[in-house]
């Protein structure tokens, strides 16, 4: 068992007087304050050396905040969803506390066993208003625990609606927020085509960075040239620029940067996304006779989101060099 020794058995009753003070909180402080205290909270009650909060966004797993006592693991970090213990959870083919995870086969077997040392496991989901997913409240330990973990799933599962409830109004807020954002871009918008300027995109990656950084929304950031080493002129750009804009979503970053250079942030929209949504731009600007070179990456919370656009920039020149040594 690697329970902290302080930490009280699970055998006795939970109490639950810190619901009200838990609740308070949220209201007070939010989504990020409370979930660092409530993971704060079950670490020093139950033990347990990894407490997160995580989030889902297509077949990313995302972790927003951890109590983390021995894991190799950071906050922002990225799992695919399909290999994890709490995508079998959610499905119900795995119980919500395995106090021995090598008793439960098919939490045995998930790859993310393979990458993390997992003894014991207690999880539930945390859902937006509407009862859709939003991710999980999750606890792992490398030793099976010899305590009866499943008292924990009822105050868990109290916890996770309350902070799903939070995180849920809390992005609804920043989708109007955004909206808000987009009517104040006319000082940040490129004249020729409509689309954002320079000044304009710097601004919004450097906002959008922060929301990733604390709601776990993969991103990624595309950069296209047009008609690379050739003469371009306004009709050219015109043209490219309407292409593009069919390509992405209204709540996407689309950018003139340069004469002939774009830019994109995609939300929700992880290194695959990248992939997929380059090859649609290029495919799109192709059909319409204008050759493309596309470099995408995906953005990880950890670095700066400058870092992001420089390898996206790389992976364009390479793309470049391609074509025109073609």
């Amino acid at each position: 068992m690697s329970q902290d020794q302080n930490a009280p058995s699970l055998s006795s009753a939970v109490d639950t007087k810190i619901i009200p003070d838990l609740s308070a909180l949220i209201v007070a402080e939010g989504f990020e304050s409370a979930s660092r205290a409530i993971l704060n909270y079950l670490h020093q009650e139950f033990g347990f050396k990894l407490w997160m909060t995580t989030r889902t966004e297509g077949d990313d797993w995302i972790v927003l905040q951890a109590e983390n006592h021995g894991y190799d693991l950071h906050e922002g970090r990225v799992y695919p969803w399909s290999e994890t213990l709490c995508a079998r959870m959610l499905y119900d083919e795995g119980p919500r506390a395995a106090p021995s995870v090598k008793d439960v086969a098919v939490y045995a077997e998930a790859p993310l066993c393979q990458s993390l040392p997992i003894g014991a496991y207690v999880g539930v989901p945390m859902m937006r208003g509407d009862g859709s997913f939003l991710g999980t409240l999750c606890a792992m330990d490398p030793d099976p625990q010899d305590v009866d973990v499943a008292r924990l799933v009822p105050l868990m599962e109290l916890l996770a609606r309350l902070l799903g409830i939070v995180l849920d109004n809390e992005l609804k807020a920043v989708a109007q927020q955004r909206l808000l954002e987009r009517t104040l871009e006319a000082a940040q918008t490129d004249d020729l085509t409509g689309l954002l300027n320079r000044r304009g995109w710097e601004a919004g990656i450097a906002l959008e960075a922060a929301r990733v950084r604390r709601y776990g929304v993969a991103v990624c950031v595309l950069v296209v040239e047009i008609a690379p080493g050739a003469e371009v002129d306004d009709a050219l750009v015109s043209r490219a620029a309407s292409c593009m804009r069919i390509c992405v979503r209204e709540s996407d970053l689309l950018a003139r940067i340069d004469g002939s250079e774009f830019a994109v942030l995609a939300l929700e929209c992880g290194a695959m996304g990248s992939e997929r949504l380059g090859d649609k731009l290029k495919a799109a600007l192709e059909a319409e006779g204008i050759p493309a070179a596309v470099g995408g990456a995906a953005f990880d919370p950890i670095d700066e989101i400058s870092e992001t656009v420089a390898q996206a920039l790389e992976a364009k020149a390479m793309d470049r060099a391609q074509m025109i040594g073609a």
